[in-house]
């Protein structure tokens, strides 16, 4: 079973940072990327981890989005570990 299926991936058009002007291409790509990668940690469905990063705390909107350009440059090991920590600094339970 792949992972897509198994934890499911990220639907864009649910995603309400799709229309948003801040979010080009590669920003909402990335986005979708660590969402994805964080659930896959987690061992959670990615819309679990979208809302831990947008309506419990300001994960994707306060460091993803505005920290791109030197996140985008790391390894995805670094970047979910990073990123599992700040939810843990910012007390989202999962």
């Amino acid at each position: 079973m792949n992972d897509e299926k198994k934890w499911g991936a990220v639907n864009l058009q649910d995603m309400d940072i799709a229309a948003s002007e801040d979010y080009s291409g590669e920003k909402l790509q990335f986005a979708v990327f660590c969402i994805e990668n964080v659930a896959v940690r987690l061992h959670v469905d990615a819309s679990v981890i979208y809302d831990a990063f947008t309506k419990q705390s300001d994960i994707l909107d306060g460091y993803i989005i505005p920290c791109y350009d030197a996140l985008h440059t790391q390894g995805k090991d670094y970047i979910v570990n990073d990123l599992v920590d700040l939810m843990t600094e910012k007390g989202v339970s999962i």
